[in-house]
């Protein structure tokens, strides 16, 4: 059995093994594969797996020996999963695997809002402290987050998460969800439509996919509905966010800062608007890529091609 990996490098750069799922058939390694080559390095493959390669359904229909695709990451809408289907192949991706490192990452950036660490890191050494005539300073507001409010669009594993370790900071909770799930242990929990959890959060924090209902859910009306005093988080997916609106709301003030892990266009152009506005942490869509997490999804991706080798698959996506 052939097992074509199409772009293995973000999963795997080289610290954790592949030896599992070479223990489950032949493994031919990509780094990378450029969209021209998808074809031809997937012919002859009885599985392939890939992150963000697209699969369309033009090449799946080529490839009629085909079994199994595996998405090394939650979302699969790289993949036809119709044209998959149409023609017996079985699509699985791997859920939940990166749960605790997004909360992680979710609160980095809120802490680097709240209290701007590397910018006074680098301000101590420059030299600033060793010339301050007092013993500490500040040089930007640094805000405290017990009693505020956080909103959370999105309130399923993540979103409850972030919740959990929000009450443990002292926050008060305003959800919002698709489903709304019982969450009466939650002392400091409410629901509440949109507007109402943008009017009245100090901080929000996006968790939800990327539906055609969500996509440019944070644009200039929306973003106008916030505190000026706010920050707005973006763990989740970039699309959600029309950039140049939120890049508009923070160098006029509609809000008081961002940050942000994903972007509309990844890799983003280098015009980006949000690359010059104000108060913007950006980082390049690590909030999964710890060595935990990616350990994890490495063993679920087996798991998964295990699974169905065994004429019992998990994880389905195109039943």
């Amino acid at each position: 059995m052939k097992i074509v990996v199409l772009d293995g490098y973000t999963l795997n750069p080289g610290d954790i093994s592949w030896d599992a799922l070479k223990n489950l058939g032949e493994v031919v390694l990509y780094d990378r594969t450029p969209p021209a080559e998808v074809l031809e390095r997937s012919r002859g493959a009885d599985i392939l797996l890939t992150n963000k390669t697209p699969l369309s359904g033009e090449v799946i229909d080529q490839l009629p020996g085909l079994r199994y695709i595996g998405v090394l990451a939650t979302g699969y809408n790289i993949v036809d999963a119709d044209a998959a289907r149409r023609n017996g192949v079985v699509v699985c991706n791997a859920p939940g695997y990166g749960t605790t490192s997004v909360v992680q990452l979710t609160f980095a950036l809120l802490l680097g809002l709240t209290q701007h660490v590397q910018q006074h890191s680098d301000s101590v050494m420059n030299g600033d402290w060793a010339r301050s005539a007092d013993f500490c300073y500040w040089n930007s507001p640094l805000v405290e987050l017990a009693g505020k409010t956080i909103g959370i669009i999105g309130f399923g594993s993540i979103g409850q998460k972030v919740g959990d370790v929000a009450t443990a900071f002292g926050m008060n909770i305003i959800g919002n969800s698709r489903t709304r799930t019982d969450q009466s242990h939650r002392d400091n929990f409410r629901w509440a439509d949109i507007p109402e959890l943008l009017a009245e959060s100090d901080v929000v924090s996006i968790h939800c996919p990327l539906f055609p209902e969500t996509t440019g859910l944070i644009n200039t009306e929306n973003l106008k509905r916030m505190k000026r005093s706010a920050f707005l988080l973006n763990t989740s997916r970039g699309p959600i966010i029309v950039d140049k609106d939120l890049a508009d709301a923070l160098n006029n003030d509609i809000i008081a800062g961002a940050g942000i892990d994903v972007l509309s266009v990844e890799p983003p152009r280098p015009d980006n608007p949000l690359f010059k506005a104000k108060n913007c942490i950006i980082t390049p869509h690590i909030a999964w890529a710890t060595k935990e997490a990616r350990t994890r999804l490495m063993q679920m991706v087996v798991d998964n091609l295990a699974g169905y080798l065994n004429g019992n698959p998990v994880n389905v996506v195109n039943k």
